[in-house]
């Protein structure tokens, strides 16, 4: 085998290895370099949001104060959305509150992972069709700050 032919064999199987990797169904190697540049603006992105949620999260863990506010962050997810709560202070009725919530505003909890034993912590995913569709990330991270207020305002009152 000639050396050009063996450089050829070398990038073409390099390329593949690239299409594979950034899950490309592109056959050009100019298809292949476009979906691995796209594929990395994502993992970038992926990368400075992980670091946003490390600094809340050690945020929250350095603030261990009595009167710390929750913290609600909220991601658009096509037809849906993913929100994480949490809350150093947890009170009866505080997943009730933050799931009616989601209802007033249109959406069904697909999934969700919580606890609230001293604090509260909550990862939900929502979605819906209609009014769902009106409702932007502020409105959902309002309505949940809405609830986990009125809930300890209710407790205050007791």
């Amino acid at each position: 085998m000639s050396r050009e032919r063996k450089k050829a064999a070398a990038l073409h199987e390099k390329m593949q290895i690239l299409r594979s990797i950034t899950h490309s169904h592109a056959l050009s190697n100019t298809s292949i370099i476009m979906d691995a540049s796209e594929y990395i603006k994502e993992l970038k992105q992926k990368v400075v949001r992980l670091n946003q949620e490390i600094a809340r999260e050690e945020e929250a863990t350095h603030s261990h104060k009595e009167n710390s506010f929750p913290t609600v962050s909220v991601e658009s997810l096509g037809h849906g959305f993913l929100v994480n709560v949490s809350s150093d202070k947890s009170c009866p009725g505080l997943l009730v509150s933050v799931l009616e919530a989601f209802e007033e505003l249109g959406l069904t909890v697909l999934q969700a992972t919580a606890s609230s034993d001293d604090t509260f912590r909550l990862e939900a995913m929502g979605g819906g069709e209609s009014q769902a569709d009106n409702v932007d990330e502020d409105a959902v991270r309002r309505a949940v700050l809405q609830a986990m207020r009125s809930c300890g305002a209710d407790q205050g009152d007791q």
